[in-house]
């Protein structure tokens, strides 16, 4: 039976790659992302379906999974990547930039997982995976509503894998550390490069490729079916860290 998975923000960084991953392991891919230019280039290059939706606005969202549902069949999977972030003082931070954080990471999210949730009722069920971000974990400088959003993210994971594994859909979340990409320099603006190498025991960042395949391993009922609930950190070690030796550092 075909797998069909759905990968919101599948237009650039970890939902390209993640996409890009589960179609050469057979998945039919559904993408949706609000930058319209780049959603068309990312579906051509991978062959896949898509649907232009901002994650935030709900009868987009809606619209989109349906569309995609009626290309692809239902939904077995999804990927919430769609995401903004930011790295600004908790005194900088205006009232308007935190609700917009809030609205497309933790609504937006909600609001994805809620439509493929209908679908996949209907069809036997699925599994959902969330992006959250080690900064829902830790206390990192710059993350007041960042942070905020991916400890909300997670929450919001556990609450859905409980309300909805009678329905048959497992609901996980991966916790990315630093990974190469666009968006690492929005998050990491005021934090040089070398000081999130050092702090991290691996000392590299990830590539997008890392966190797609963890995701993929989320998704496969034959290799995560116990799993649900759950929230892998893809980290390098970051959130497991303590003191590391000076001489260990880059």
């Amino acid at each position: 039976m075909e797998r069909v998975v759905l990968v919101t923000g599948g237009a650039s960084g970890i939902g390209f790659a993640t996409a890009r991953v589960l179609g050469q392991r057979g998945w039919r891919i559904g993408l949706i992302d609000r930058d319209v230019g780049a959603l068309g280039r990312a579906a051509a290059t991978l062959g896949a379906a898509s649907a232009a939706a901002d994650v935030a606005d709900e009868a987009s969202i809606a619209a989109a999974v349906a569309a995609l549902a009626d290309t692809l069949g239902a939904p077995s999977g999804l990927v919430n990547s769609a995401g903004i972030a930011a790295d600004i003082p908790a005194m900088d931070t205006e009232a308007e930039h935190f609700r917009r954080i809030l609205d497309v990471n933790v609504l937006g999210s909600f609001l994805a997982a809620r439509a493929a949730a209908r679908l996949m009722m209907a069809a036997g069920g699925g599994a959902i995976v969330n992006i959250a971000s080690v900064s829902g974990l830790v206390g990192n400088l710059g993350r007041v509503a960042y942070g905020a959003s991916k400890a909300a993210v997670l929450q919001m994971t556990r609450v859905l894998a409980v309300e909805w594994a009678e329905a048959g859909i497992r609901v996980n979340a991966v916790a990315p550390g630093p990974v190469e990409g666009p968006l690492v320099e929005t998050v990491q603006a005021s934090t040089p490069r070398a000081m999130w190498t050092a702090a991290l025991p691996l000392h590299r960042y990830a590539a997008p490729e890392e966190i797609a395949t963890t995701i993929a391993f989320l998704l496969d009922p034959d290799q995560s079916g116990f799993v649900t609930g759950a929230c892998l950190p893809v980290d390098g070690g970051f959130t497991a860290g303590g003191l590391i030796r000076p001489d260990h550092a880059p």
